[in-house]
């Protein structure tokens, strides 16, 4: 299995994202630390909203196989600028987090993370599960 960084704002659903994917009890605690596990590397996101850590991601994606740009589905905008795959040497795809949310807009967002530069798109809710199933097959697949 491929390992994935994910990286994202501050409350985007990384840690609750990482906890559906791997199949734990989900409850919210906030990510203060780089935690590398088995196969995800779920960051801060204090990290992306600083300029003074937020290159730090770039090198940490050098640790993984694929990098996971995550936006919230209610994002009321998006904190990545267009373009900014091109700052790593891997695959980059996108993440729409909270499908399930009653405000969630997830062509809007599906087309902020086009414009940052991801080629796939996954529209997940770690809630329901709907999906988890489409990145893990991905994550899985073999090149």
């Amino acid at each position: 299995m491929k390992k994935i960084i994910l990286i994202g704002r501050v409350a985007a659903g990384k840690t609750t994202l990482t906890q559906a994917l791997r199949g734990e009890e989900i409850h919210y605690f906030k990510t203060q630390y780089v935690n590398y596990l088995d196969t995800i590397i779920d960051t801060p996101g204090g990290y992306t909203e600083l300029r003074q850590t937020s290159g730090a991601l770039a090198l940490y994606a050098y640790e993984a196989d694929v990098v996971g740009l995550v936006l919230s589905a209610n994002e009321p905008y998006s904190i990545f600028s267009p373009c900014i795959t091109s700052l790593v040497n891997r695959e980059v795809i996108g993440i729409v987090a909270g499908i399930d949310k009653p405000d969630a807009n997830v062509e809007r967002v599906s087309r902020w993370l086009r414009l940052a530069g991801c080629k796939k798109i996954f529209p997940v809710s770690a809630v329901t599960g709907e999906g988890l199933d489409d990145i893990i097959a991905y994550l899985e697949k073999e090149d």
